[in-house]
This record gives structure tokens, sequence and C-alpha cells, in this order.
């Protein structure tokens, strides 16, 4: 689900990698890795043997037919059946067959019942999930609002999956679980309909909005005032940047259109646009309405800067198969109408930014009906989550459609005030709901935890021991009670309310024109995306989907509220008949890319005040626009090029000022020169791009870096080697180096997305601003100027690439720095070198970058590792299904030794994308092998 992906903007990123705890196993097969049973053990026919059956025919319990299941040289699947039960019961069977390992990994991460595969290094984890209770969430889906048709496919799909495990061990089913057998007595447990829906609050965590911005602007009031926060949280640039909805959808009057023209009174939100507007909230000030509850008016309290940085601590040592946060995740999807395509007919392309992951997040696949009818309704192609029926991205017969997040803010966190065994509320004392939870550890004794909520959600603070030590006398600022024993943070967000998410998933399967569309859409509450649209007559559309929130005035969602006050409530949710959306737009094509989806001043409601800033969108619609000019045509191949775009917005926008000044030292120079003529793309062999994005990670850490507040400081790393011991200045390159890596082990900066491209374009014609200010060092002067401050990330940028890729600058490359490695998310990633040499791939040397619409970011205060990519590229040809292109980042199996493990990594990397069958005919003839699924 993209992104997630996250494409909120100003989330706290920065921490090093090895902070975020990962899935691991930590004393797995240890003792035995040197030892010669082991070695007979781990020989490639015993690997191999959790191999699938791909070929013949094979007896499976509960189908009414016989079900073919088709895969092409790429191992993707392409599904037959003349029942939707026995369709969605075979898709079960088949992704088990290569996924499985993955799959239950996921319903243990969603359930919080980590440890009970891998042990005590899990614990906190699952405390953390277990106090959000996805689980609980989704049974509770299921249970009360799910229509029983789904609940009749996801019954189908689970029967499917149990039919591949029935009579397994664990070893037949995984080389994975034949490793963690050595450690852990694990049976694998059937699967329920339960876990398929819970998958669903991972991709929501995943792509929430901006709950770590409302952290970060909170912390920031320690230190830095009004006017710099606002520095730091630009307002969107419309100006530049166009959002998504620009053809009259929802003028300002609250007023919708349908597609005939015809107005639709929009719902106002219960209480929407009402409250007192005193701004009252919790720091040394009283606020003064123009702020949102947190700080309004006045500095942090200590006990509230313990509690927001040990939140985040907490939420940065998630597990990263739920993702990174990251100002700069996102996706990209575009469409162009007909009347501007070489076909004739519609183009739509989505590529998806989520974190890396081996095997990849999404699994290709097929769903045919073999005579489409009401007993049997699917015929459906595109990319499906291991673990859940139905496609999430992809086109029927009908119509095609594209995702990517829209970021609408749909969490808060609330500062609750503790007295005795309750919290205050409106005056009043009221006790927590509590539900105690058991925690069963491999290896370990169980650990029982009590999940506390308030009225406004989870107390999320409760699972970090930090949290628990904050004071009794903790200043709260005027607002607040008088007396109480400390703070708590709990969370409110809408994917902890039961839903119709997996409802809509089959409802968009099924959909035939755009008001089919749109009325799945309504359901697709959580999380909310952007949805894009075409169809073969033609139509192109575009709805924004979600069950959004509505907040009183002076509570607009961009700090931590506080609890104990009933104005700070949600005052109800967007109605989805007022929510924007576009159908065939005058100018002929939609891109959405995580920007505003509507300019704020012409709608009624409030979506977010953390868009993506529009970077990526904007040059897509340059892109676009430059294809149309003088009545050009674009063609699949063009869709293709425009997604492996590299160019830098930010390198635009700094190159011409950095190539002005005058440089003294001639290795400097040197590498300046590498920009001069340079074209602004991050070519994976561009030394150019290397020197740039040293230059701006440098950039960043001098001007914004050390003077954030110290809980966001995260260290950075320039290099491994101690400073240089001399006095003096330091001339030597090599001397220079070490002095890089003392200093670099002393800063902080911010992640380098594009909200700090807006924050740095803000300032730069202001060449005395006060953010140019940066102290000096044994080696360096003191900046008062932008142009001094330029001209030492130029100079620290040289010796940190001197470090990390030589001296000479000929032998510089932008992929040399900007590596993707594809790690399993559990045993490979901090299992026992044998295991991570089997299981984990790489590295890749990559172009693209931060928000580049070939998006491969990178972390500015970790270093320039690939650590969000693309997920899957498609382009998908509404005049001929069978014309369209798709591409995975790794590839169908979920098994080491299968030739489709990773065979379609080298391609992705390359830009290339693969042929994608629809038609029977087209399928027939890729087939390289069938398997009949018999009753």
């Amino acid at each position: 689900m993209p992104a997630n992906e996250s494409a909120s903007s100003g989330q706290k990123t920065g921490k090093k990698k090895g902070r975020r705890a990962r899935l691991v196993v930590i004393a797995l097969v240890l003792a035995v890795v040197a030892g010669v049973a082991f070695g007979a053990y781990w020989s490639v026919s015993t690997v191999r043997a959790s191999l699938p059956q791909t070929k013949g025919s094979t007896k499976l319990d509960g189908l009414a037919g016989p079900v073919d299941v088709r895969r092409d040289a790429a191992g993707v699947p392409q599904v037959y059946a003349s029942s939707d039960e026995d369709l969605f019961m075979a898709q079960g069977y088949v992704q088990a067959q290569d996924r499985f390992w993955e799959m239950d990994v996921r319903r243990h991460m969603t359930s919080g019942r980590l440890s009970e595969m891998f042990g005590k290094s899990q614990v906190e984890t699952d405390e953390f999930l277990r106090t959000l209770g996805w689980h609980h969430v989704a049974q509770q889906e299921y249970d009360t609002k799910l229509t029983p048709e789904t609940k009749k496919y996801l019954q189908a799909y689970a029967k499917g999956v149990n039919a591949y495990l029935a009579g397994k061990d664990g070893k037949d089913v995984s080389v994975e679980y034949a490793a963690l057998g050595f450690t852990n007595d694990y049976k694998i447990e059937k699967w329920s309909p339960v876990d398929s829906v819970a998958w669903l609050k991972a991709m929501a965590w995943d792509l929430r909005g901006n709950m770590q911005d409302e952290i970060d602007r909170a912390l920031m009031n320690s230190r830095l005032g009004p006017q710099q926060i606002q520095d730091l949280y630009p307002e969107y640039p419309y100006d530049l940047h166009k959002p998504i909805v620009e053809e009259g959808a929802l003028p300002a009057g609250g007023k919708a259109y349908d597609p005939k023209g015809t107005a639709v009174q929009g719902q106002s939100g219960a209480g929407a646009g009402t409250g007192t507007g005193t701004g009252t909230g919790i720091g040394a000030g009283t606020g003064t309405g123009a702020g949102d509850g947190l700080a309004a008016g006045g500095s942090t309290s200590g006990g509230v800067t313990t509690q927001l940085s040990g939140l985040s601590d907490a939420l940065d040592k998630l597990p990263d198969a739920i993702g990174p946060n990251g100002n700069g995740i996102g996706s990209n999807s575009w469409v162009v109408s007909g009347d501007h395509t070489t076909t004739g007919k519609p183009l739509l392309a989505n590529d998806p930014h989520l974190a890396p992951q081996l095997p990849s997040i999404w699994y290709q696949m097929g769903l045919h009906c073999r005579s489409v009818s009401d007993k049997c309704q699917y015929d459906v192609s595109g990319y499906t989550f291991s673990g859940m029926p139905g496609v999430i991205i992809g086109h029927n017969q009908d119509v095609a459609w594209g995702m990517t997040n829209l970021g609408a803010d749909v969490t808060d966190l609330y500062l609750e005030k503790i007295q005795g065994a309750g919290y205050q509320y409106g005056g009043k004392v009221e006790p927590f709901k509590t539900r105690k939870e058991t925690i069963k550890v491999a290896g370990g004794a169980d650990k029982d935890i009590v999940v506390r909520r308030t009225n406004n959600g989870p107390v999320v603070s409760d699972r970090n021991d930090e949290l628990g030590k904050v004071g009794q006398e903790a200043p709260v600022g005027s607002s607040a009670p008088d007396r109480a024993d400390g703070y708590a943070v709990s969370l409110r967000w809408t994917a902890l309310s039961p839903g119709k998410s997996m409802d809509a998933v089959f409802a968009l399967n099924r959909a035939k024109d755009f008001k089919d569309f749109r009325k799945a859409a309504a359901d697709f509450e959580v999380p909310s995306q952007n949805l894009i649209y075409a169809d073969t007559e033609g139509n192109i559309g575009y709805q924004a989907p979600g069950r959004i929130p509505t907040r009183a005035k002076g509570h607009n969602g961009t700090l931590p509220a506080p609890g104990w006050d009933p104005a700070y409530r949600w005052t109800g949710y967007i109605p989805q008949s007022a929510l924007p959306y576009e159908y065939n737009p005058e100018r002929g094509y939609i891109v959405t890319a995580n920007q505003a989806v509507i300019d704020a001043k012409k709608y009624p409601y409030k979506l977010t005040e953390d868009w993506g800033y529009g970077a990526r969108s904007q040059r897509i619609n340059d892109l676009v626009e430059s294809k149309l000019k003088n009545g050009g045509k674009i063609s699949t191949e063009d869709m293709r090029t425009m997604q492996l775009d590299n160019s830098s917005e930010i390198a635009k926008m700094l190159t011409p000022k950095l190539l002005k000044i005058d440089v003294s030292d001639p290795y400097v120079r040197e590498a300046q020169q590498l920009l001069e003529g340079w074209d602004y793309t991050q070519d994976a062999d561009s030394a150019a791009a290397a020197y740039f994005n040293a230059v701006w990670r440098n950039v960043l850490k001098l001007s914004f870096g050390n003077k954030l507040p110290k809980e966001l400081r995260v260290k950075g790393s320039c290099i491994s080697v101690p400073p240089a011991d001399k006095t003096g200045p330091v001339d030597d390159p090599d001397e220079r180096v070490r002095e890089c890596g003392e200093r670099d082990a002393d800063a902080a900066q911010p992640d380098g997305g594009d909200r700090w491209f807006e924050v740095v374009r803000g300032i730069l014609d202001d060449e005395d601003n006060e953010w140019w200010h940066s102290p000096s060092t044994r080696t360096d002067s003191e900046t008062k100027t932008r142009d001094q401050l330029f001209a030492r990330a130029m100079e620290d940028a040289r010796w940190e690439l001197t470090a990390k890729l030589g001296k000479d600058i000929d032998t510089w490359s932008w992929g040399r720095l900007h590596r993707l490695t594809l790690e399993n998310q559990t045993i490979g990633t901090e299992g026992p070198g044998f295991m991570q040499w089997l299981l984990n791939r790489g590295p890749w040397d990559l172009g693209g970058g931060e928000a580049a619409v070939n998006a491969t970011g990178w972390n500015a205060a970790g270093g320039y590792d690939v650590i969000w990519v693309p997920s899957m590229r498609m382009v998908v040809n509404l005049d001929d299904f069978d014309k369209s292109k798709w591409i995975n980042l790794t590839g169908a199996s979920g098994h080491a030794y299968s030739p489709n493990y990773t065979d379609q990594t080298e391609k992705w990397v390359k830009g290339e994308l693969l042929d994608w069958p629809y038609s029977e005919k087209a399928v027939d003839s890729a087939s390289e092998n069938d398997l009949v699924l018999r009753p």
C-alpha cells in the first residue's frame, strides 16, 4: 500500500539504522554453524525441499470444481476458477505455497505475538502492538462490519491456506522454519480470516499521517521560538506545486459534483468549525487561539518532553517490516486521457514507495472467473498482499486503478493527566478501561501486561520504561488541572475503530465504471488513499476516500492536545460525499504524488496541515505537460521513462549558487568543478550527484542540525576513524578526513526530504538569515552568511566523500554511496552470517534520490543508503490490457533457492518492465508451469 506510502512531511527520521528493533533470532543455530552435521543438513536439496509444486495436479479438499494455476517464467500465477469461493480458496493456497513464512510473520506482528517465534528480543515490540490492539480491532471488523459476502471470501481464502499447510512440518513449508527449529519448537497454527483483515492495520500504521510531526513540533518548543518552528514547517507552496484537484470538483461552498455535473450538498461535520479557539494548551504560556493545544503560547514542560521523546523512541524501535517514517516517502501515480496518448485510450501509471523488503511486500497475481457471472464475479489482475484475498492495485476487464498515500491527518496524540487509578477529563476523574494481555515468549517465561485506554484511545506511553518516571510535580501550564500524578500519552487513530476497508477491496475488484469505483472508495476508510482511475470507455478520474476526522476550531491536529479538555475531542468525520474528486478534467490528465489534494482556500474541511510538499508531483506534471506540448502524444514507453526520472529539484535550486562561491582549496575546487555543466540528474554513475548530495547533507547539518532540541538530535557518522590529534590548522587531506569524522560524530541533522527543500527555499535569498549561522570548529571559522555556510558544506562534503569513496574524484559515483541491499525481514536481518548469506541479496548501486520521481529515498541524517523504493512499477494500457507492463522489486517467491526469489530485481534496477498478460490467450502463451487443483 502506498505510501506509505508515508508521504507525510516532516516525520522524525535520522535514527541510526541500528536503533530500529529488527525481527531477529538471537541465538539461531550459532552453536552448529561450523559443524559437519550443520553443513550436511543445509544441503541444497534440503533447502529446496520446501519449493512448491507448480506442475501436474493435486487434490484440494473443499473445492467445488477444478482450478487451473498457470505460472509464467517469472513465477507469477494466473488462477482460473468457476466460482468466487474456489477462486479465493485457490488464491490462499497459491500464496501460501510461495510466501507462507512472510504471511506467518505478518500475522504474528499484527497480533503482537512475535515473541512466540523469535523470543525475548521481541517482547517490547509485542507490548506496543498489543497496546494498539490491531488484532482486536480486526476481530471486531470481522464480527460486526463486513458483509456476509466478504466474510465468505475470507473464509475461502483461509481454507486454501490451511489446505496447503495440512500435513506439513515447518521445514516442508520454508527454510526459515527449519532454521527456527534449532532453538524453538514453534508449530504453525491454522490461518484465520481475521489474520487477513489485520494486515490492513499494519499498512495503515505505515501510512498513518503526521503523528511524528506532532511529537517533533512539541519537542521543538523546548528550544525554538514560534517563528523558527514556522520556518521549519512552511505552508504548502500552491503557487509552485499544483494540488491534485484543480478543476472545480469541490468549490468553497462545500458542494460536491457528480460526473454529470449535478450538485450534491455535502453534509457538515458534526460540530465542525465550533469551539472557543482560546488556544489553551500544555506549556508555560496560556496560548492565543492560533496554537493547537500543547505549548500554544509557551515552552514545553520537562514532563511533557520526557513523555514525547520517550514515545518517539518507542515508535522508532518498531520493526522495519512495518515500514520507515520519513519526509519524502510516498508514491507516484498518474493517468493520461486517451486524447493525449498514442493508443487513443487512457494510460495509468503507479509506483508505491515503501520500505524495501525481501520478498517484496507485493505479490503479482491474476484472479479469473472462467465465465463472469453472479456465481463468479471476478476477472482481475494486479498486485496483492500475501495473506489477503483480492487484488489491491491493478485492473479488471473494465477499469484500472492505482493508489498513493493521501496523508490525511487521522491521528492525534493526547496528553492525559493521571490522578490515582484514573485520568482527568472535563473536571472529573474517569477510570481507565483496562485489559490484561499475556505475551508468550519462546524459550522464556510469559509476560503479562495491562493495556489502559482513555476515552481518546490506548495509552501508548505505558510501553516505554522511561515514560513511567515522569515526576508528580511536572509543570503543565495554566490550562492543566491543579492536582495530578503525572502524564500519559494516548493515541486516537481512525484505524482503531472497526471499518469496512476489506469490503472496499472486493468492490474495487468488481467495479465497472466510475460510479462503482466511487461507491467502493466510500468504504475504503483506512488507510486514506488517493485513488486514481481509468476505464476502457476512455474516462479518467480521481477520488479521495477515507475516514478523516473534523476538529473544533483552535485544534488543527499539528500538536498533541490536552486530553482533559473536551474542546479538543474530534467533532465528527468529513462526509464521503464532500471528499474531493475529479472526473475527466479538461487538462486531460491527473497526477497524485502525495501533494496537497486541493487548495485549502477552496475547500471547507481540513484534510491535514502536513502534506508532502509537491516536488515529485510537480516534476511529473512538468514531464507530462512537456510531452503534450504542441499536440504531442504519450506512449507506454513515455510513462515508463517518466517513472525513472532522476532529476533533483533541490539541486536545481542550490547548484547555481554553489558554483558562484570562490573556493581557494584546490581539493574542494576540484569537487566543485563536478557541478559545472551538470544537468541535475542523479544517475548511478554520476560523480556530480554524489558530491551534490553530500553538500546538501552538510548544508542541512550545519544550518539546522545542532539548533534542534537534543531530543530530536541523532548522531550521524561520516567515517569511523579517530580525529586528528595535532593542534592548529589541518591542511593534509588525510587529516581533514579524520576531522570530518570528528565533527560528524557530534552532529545532528534533518532527513533532507522535500519539506527541507521548502525550508531552504524560504530563506535562500536572505543571505544573513540566522539559520546560516554555524559555530566555529578547530579547523573552520564561524559562518554568519549563506555563502560562508555553503563554502563550509562544500569543504566538509569533499572530505566526507574522500573518506567514503577515495581521493580520486574520477572514481566517485552516486551509486557507490546510494546502495540497496535486500534483507529478509526476519532471520536475514541480524541472524547468523550463514543465514544472511542464504537469504539476503545485493547490494545494487542505484540512481534516483530523495523526492525525485525515481524515489529511491535516503535519509540525510543517517547516510546515503536506500531506505525506501518504488516497491513496484506498473503502466496499464486501457486500449489493450495485454500490452500493459509491470515489475516487482523482488520476485514472486519467498523461497531463497527458487529461481523466482529475486529474478525481477535486476530488471527493476535497470528500469525495465515485464509484459503483463491478462487475456486467457496471452496467459496461455506466457505459461510455463500449469498446476490443476482438483476437488
